[in-house]
């Protein structure tokens, strides 16, 4: 291990521990901006562990020691993750969802936490940036799932379903979302953090339902009933598929992906000379992923764009886990059979679901790859985490 802070130590393999100790250098900067924001962090020690690469998730919030996958060290959502699981310490740690039909409570609020923290390491633009990219990847879900499947209602009915088989993007964004959208209508990110801060305070250390969180949020702001009154609450909480309102955002960091993305979705052939690496000189990393993320919500694009924009911009050169993900599903979505070892190789090098599992899909939905899915995933599965090894046998039509 290695000491990255005054209550931070960081474990790893030791391979890794330094790697990771720089990684990680801002944790403390991170929990000081949560404490701001959420109150004082009553764990006392906050270590970081992480783990083999076959971990199925991101991070998971154990109180006083964030299991964290190692697919974080070559990615820029390493601050995302940080940041959510650090959120974690007071929605979902000191105040608990009772049942998994009620997990948004952990994980919209956490979200929601999370990007304010970024919001205050880096700018309201950037937050805004972040809760529109949210919004997509919800929609994303969506659209895998289907708009009237139950599993996407904010408070689905999980009687004789397995939690596992409903994880998804859904407690996450559109719990978000309903946090956002109740931000912007209340009066600002400031007025809603101070109902954010009395809720927490309220049910620390207890285990509570939506209807304790709607109770005391009409409590908070009885000045206000008028308004909230106005929310289609039976829609957000009991309807699948998208939220009945989509929150306002700014627009600033997101304009340059969506130009350059219908760009390329409005190209000829004729036009694809007029591509070139300077297209990306001024785009962030961060943005890069929400280019990508909107060319994925579009119908495939000609194989004749892919195959160039590999040439001009190289993303097969990168590494940062999160653009590669999505550039390879892209590869895959356009039938480029070029993409199939690349994207194999990603599926089982590492086992972060939010990975794994799409890639294994889109392997599976590509008449040239499907029987190579069938048979990597069968030779891999014995090294899989069981829940990973489960849900892609599932998605494979291979469940035993």
């Amino acid at each position: 291990n290695r000491k990255i802070g005054p209550r931070t130590l960081v474990w790893a393999e030791k391979e890794l521990v330094d790697k990771s100790a720089y990684e990680f250098a801002e944790t403390e900067a991170m929990l000081k901006t949560a404490e701001d924001l959420a109150g004082p962090y009553v764990w006392g020690q906050y270590d970081l562990l992480v783990l083999p690469p076959s971990f199925p998730y991101g991070g998971m919030e154990n109180p006083c020691l964030t299991f964290v996958t190692p697919t974080l060290l070559v990615s820029l959502t390493l601050l995302k993750v940080i940041a959510h699981e650090i959120s974690h310490s007071w929605t979902g740690n000191l105040v608990t969802n009772k049942t998994w039909e009620h997990f948004w409570l952990n994980e919209g609020h956490t979200v929601y936490l999370e990007r304010r923290i970024g919001g205050q390491l880096f700018g309201e633009e950037f937050r805004h940036f972040k809760a529109l990219g949210g919004w997509r990847e919800l929609q994303n879900t969506i659209n895998t799932f289907g708009d009237k499947n139950p599993v996407t209602n904010l408070v689905p009915n999980l009687s004789e379903v397995d939690p596992d088989e409903a994880y998804s993007s859904v407690p996450y964004e559109k719990g978000f979302a309903l946090l956002f959208y109740l931000e912007q209508l209340l009066g600002g990110a400031d007025v809603f953090m101070g109902f954010l801060k009395a809720y927490i305070q309220q049910f620390a250390y207890k285990s509570i339902v939506t209807e304790d969180w709607k109770k005391f949020l009409y409590s908070y702001f009885k000045d206000k009933v008028d308004l909230l009154d106005k929310v289609d609450w039976n829609s957000w909480f009991n309807a699948p598929g998208m939220p009945p309102v989509k929150p306002m955002y700014d627009m600033t960091l997101a304009d340059a992906c969506v130009a350059l993305s219908q760009r390329w979705i409005q190209a000829k052939e004729s036009d694809l000379c007029s591509f070139s690496s300077a297209d990306l000189k001024e785009i962030s990393s961060h943005q890069l992923i929400e280019f990508l993320a909107l060319l994925l919500l579009e119908p495939p694009l000609p194989l004749s764009h892919v195959k160039r924009m590999q040439q001009v911009y190289d993303f097969n050169a990168i590494n940062n886990s999160e653009i590669r993900f999505r550039w390879l599903r892209l590869c895959l979505k356009s039938k480029w059979e070029e993409a199939i070892p690349l994207a194999l190789k990603m599926a089982t090098d590492q086992g972060r679901m939010k990975f794994t599992r799409p890639l294994f899909r889109d392997l599976y939905n590509f008449d040239k790859s499907r029987d190579l899915a069938v048979k990597t995933f069968l030779e891999h599965r014995a090294s899989m985490h069981p829940v990973t090894s489960m849900l892609v046998g599932k998605d494979l039509k291979q469940d035993q």
